[in-house]
């Protein structure tokens, strides 16, 4: 498998309001942390049963984090870098984690040194047509109630499965994804 991290702090890089509502009002964050029950109103989690177990994991309270937003998609457009996959099918997924102590928000280091320890584990994983990537990016987080916000820093976490149909891009992605979460966890042990 191959994982890797970036930081991600320009100011054209994106950037995670938490929490978080769409300009339509249709989709909006759910507190998965505090309430897991939650999990049936995220439509990707309803569709993709790994998905759904990855958040509850994420979300537990054995993990330091809690995810703010998530999405899944198939593709057959493959950059030149995913070549090394020999593949023409990909099955994504993007989730934003926060750190659930306020503090950890404020600290770049603390990201950069999780950045840097998620994916030095996920790198001795068995060979796997996946990724895994792991941007660093800013957050602005608002209490509830609050106009102003504060500034911190979050992750958006990319897992891709690749194969040459959709059900082994599937697995693929399946494993990876798993194999984040399990990593996540573990590393949550750390004063986070």
């Amino acid at each position: 498998m191959d994982a890797d991290f970036s930081i991600e702090l320009g100011l054209d890089d994106p950037v995670l309001d938490f929490p978080w509502t769409d300009p339509s009002g249709t989709l909006a964050y759910f507190d998965l942390k505090r309430h897991p029950e939650l999990i049936v109103k995220v439509e990707e989690a309803q569709q993709f049963a790994e998905l759904s177990e990855f958040l509850r994991s994420t979300n537990s309270y054995r993990s330091a984090f809690e995810t703010a937003k998530c999405d899944v998609w198939a593709t057959s457009d493959l950059t030149v870098e995913e070549e090394i996959f020999n593949a023409t099918q990909k099955l994504a997924s993007y989730v934003d984690l926060v750190f659930s102590k306020i503090e950890a928000r404020r600290s770049y280091e603390l990201h950069k040194e999780f950045a840097a320890k998620l994916t030095d584990l996920l790198r001795r994983a068995p060979d796997l047509a996946a990724s895994v990537e792991l941007s660093v990016r800013r957050c602005y987080f608002t209490q509830t109630g609050a106009e102003a916000h504060e500034e911190g820093f979050c992750f958006t976490l990319y897992v891709s499965g690749y194969a040459k149909d959709e059900a082994g891009a599937r697995k693929n992605w399946s494993i990876a994804l798993n194999l984040a979460a399990n990593a996540i966890v573990q590393l949550s042990v750390n004063p986070y």
